[in-house]
């Protein structure tokens, strides 16, 4: 056959950006453009609604390949493999072995062994948590909650005198004594120059192991406490960069330190900038670590373990989690993550068990051997999307980088309060985003399940921030939580109080046009399920008496009127008139609003309402 060159579709003729853009303002019909079809986003650029190839001129880090520096196609040359993780929590040694073991025959490779005190090993120990685990064949991850924590000891010595081939062993230890610094808010290790110097000693011990990393920079802390996607990857990278910084100021080298790092990254529900920041995060990292004047580029290579986040998991209709963690790892995976831990879809409110860990597994498991997204190396790279948001997570996220740096580093911008200043405004302002309806987090602040509710006992610090912060801290703390806390919190306490009380009810009292009062209808029982009111839709009443009498009959607490805006004008006075110890509300924002508040109707509920401060106020007023 002869070969061409022929472009596909080339009997098209080739469309212009101007003609896109004069086709767009034309069937828009008059709205402003940039309102309706320009995306603001919390990272601090705006993305466009479409991108084609003059998007990309000027982008230098196209012209490299995959495992070319600086890295933002990958650290692999072949392929997008990467290591399948799932973590125990280690309270037994012999049980947390046998389930290692269990684990790896269900299509595990990777392993992340969680101490959750502080707890010297012995040899002993350690061989018998890792009896029979040839750690050739997997990656082994211990993290350890404090500094008195001596894995690193154990495991070098147990490599190196052991039966396996030290040069092909692949583990880490997380040892990150700023991320302590800001969650407890104090060193662990009692000072700032001896949490460096222990750090420095865990470099020097794992030398002997090329692959095994010591310092597990927890960026994940940040987007877990709300944080933005530029945010968590600028302080992460000031994070790593004040290791650097005062390792190789301490006498160790940059390809001796830079090899043993290891970032441990969360991520969210915001599917392609994820991918680009793990790009932008190779990229950046690669830029940082070339200042130091490597012997070799490698040494720049950033390894990556990703994490679902908890900020958007939820406690009610929790199985909505498998969605949300099924295209955190797709994110994960597509922007190139040398590993990955799908968390179990109930992790958030109680241990996880055989069921929810065996769908965790799974869903990396198809991503992998169903999906073949394991086969091409860079799969995003060459779209003008993913390239473009690419660049501009990098140019944010190192901008940001550079205040940090301006600052002194990260730990003095963490004494100065600026980076907590910073992660807190921009959590509160997701946190508005969620209450005022900007923002929807399925089964939550929309779309309940109207027939759900937990009549199990739950701690309460399920609906709150997690605090470690110790009694002596030094500086303000950060403290992960979850966006819809809240609201989790309100339903549970209609939930509680149904258990020996008549559940709240809200009546859709229909009336008039059948377009608006269906869909006011639809607004308003999605509105107090939320609260975990029991909600009676209807299909419409002729006459307000008849409205009011299948609501007393339904022993309704609540009266939503739901109509036109101009029919309230007659519609909602008739009802006040009638209405008696049920609370009257209408659904909408009427322009005959102030002539229904001058007749004494105080209850409007619309998209522009504060759907958290509301619905407490009808709590107050019902239990």
């Amino acid at each position: 056959m002869a070969e061409t060159n022929k472009k596909l579709f080339a009997e098209f003729p080739p469309v212009s950006t101007q003609e896109w853009e004069e086709k767009i303002v034309a069937d828009l019909k008059g709205k402003d453009y940039e309102k309706a079809l320009v995306w603001r986003t919390n990272e601090g650029f705006n993305v466009r609604p479409y991108y084609r190839e003059e998007n990309l001129e000027g982008l230098d880090f196209r012209n490299s390949a995959p495992g070319e520096f600086p890295y933002v196609r990958g650290t692999k040359t072949a392929g997008n493999d990467w290591y399948i993780r799932q973590d125990i929590v280690v309270d037994d040694l012999a049980a947390a072995n046998q389930k290692a073991l269990d684990l790896l025959g269900k299509g595990v490779n990777a392993l992340g062994f969680v101490f959750e005190c502080c707890k010297n090993l012995t040899r002993t120990d350690l061989e018998l948590l890792l009896k029979d685990i040839c750690l050739e064949a997997i990656e082994v991850n211990f993290v350890c909650p404090c500094a008195q924590c001596n894995i690193t000891d154990l495991f070098v010595e147990m490599v190196s005198t052991g039966e396996w081939d030290p040069s092909n062993v692949t583990a880490s230890v997380t040892v990150d004594p700023l991320a302590t610094f800001l969650v407890k808010g104090k060193f662990d290790e009692g000072s700032e120059a001896a949490a460096f110097a222990s750090v420095k000693n865990q470099v020097e011990k794992a030398a002997q192991l090329p692959r095994l990393r010591v310092i597990g920079i927890q960026g994940k802390l940040f987007g877990n406490s709300g944080a933005s996607i530029v945010q968590e990857l600028a302080f992460a990278l000031a994070q790593g960069n004040e290791y650097l910084a005062r390792l190789t100021e301490a006498g160790l080298s940059i390809d001796t330190v830079a090899p043993k790092m290891k970032f441990n990254f969360s991520i969210s529900n915001n599917y392609f900038l994820e991918i680009a920041k793990l790009r932008a995060a190779r990229l950046l990292w690669a830029q940082v670590v070339k200042t130091y004047g490597p012997a070799c580029d490698c040494s720049a290579k950033m390894v990556a373990h990703c994490e679902t986040g908890t900020f958007n998991k939820t406690v009610y209709d929790p199985y909505v989690n498998m969605l949300r963690t099924q295209t955190e790892a797709m994110s994960a995976v597509l922007g190139g993550a040398d590993s990955i831990t799908v968390m179990p879809f109930d992790a958030v409110f109680r241990q996880p068990g055989e069921f929810s860990e065996r769908i965790a597994r799974n869903q990396q498991i198809l991503l992998k051997e169903e999906s073949h997204f394991d086969k091409i190396a860079d799969p995003a790279g060459g779209s003008y999307y993913i390239e473009t948001l690419t660049a501009s997570v990098a140019q944010q996220a190192w901008k940001l980088f550079l205040e940090i740096e301006d600052k002194g580093g990260f730990t003095a911008a963490l004494r100065e309060g600026v980076i907590q200043k910073q992660v807190k405004e921009m959590a509160t302002r997701r946190d508005q985003n969620i209450a005022l309806l900007r923002e929807n987090l399925l089964g939550i602040n929309q779309f309940p399940n109207f027939t759900e509710s937990i009549r199990e006992k739950i701690d309460g610090s399920v609906f709150s921030p997690q605090n470690f912060t110790a009694p002596d801290a030094e500086v303000e703390t950060l403290k992960p939580f979850r966006v819809g806390q809240a609201f989790e919190a309100l339903r549970y306490q209609t939930d509680v109080f149904a258990q020996s009380n008549k559940r709240p009810v809200a009546f859709m009292l229909t009336m008039g046009n059948l377009a608006m009062r269906k869909a006011r209808a639809q607004f308003s029982c999605n509105f107090f399920a939320v609260a975990g009111f029991d909600v009676i839709d209807n299909n419409g009443f002729e006459t307000v008496e008849e409205g009011l009498a299948a609501a007393r009959a339904a022993q309704a607490d609540i009266v939503v009127v739901c109509s036109s805006d101009e029919e309230y004008a007659e519609i909602v006075p008739a009802v006040a008139a009638q209405v008696g110890s049920e609370i009257l509300v209408v659904a909408g924002n009427p322009a005959c609003r102030p002539d229904l508040e001058a007749a004494g109707v105080k209850n409007f509920i619309h998209m522009r309402s504060n759907l958290l401060e509301e619905l407490k106020a009808y709590q107050n007023q019902l239990f």
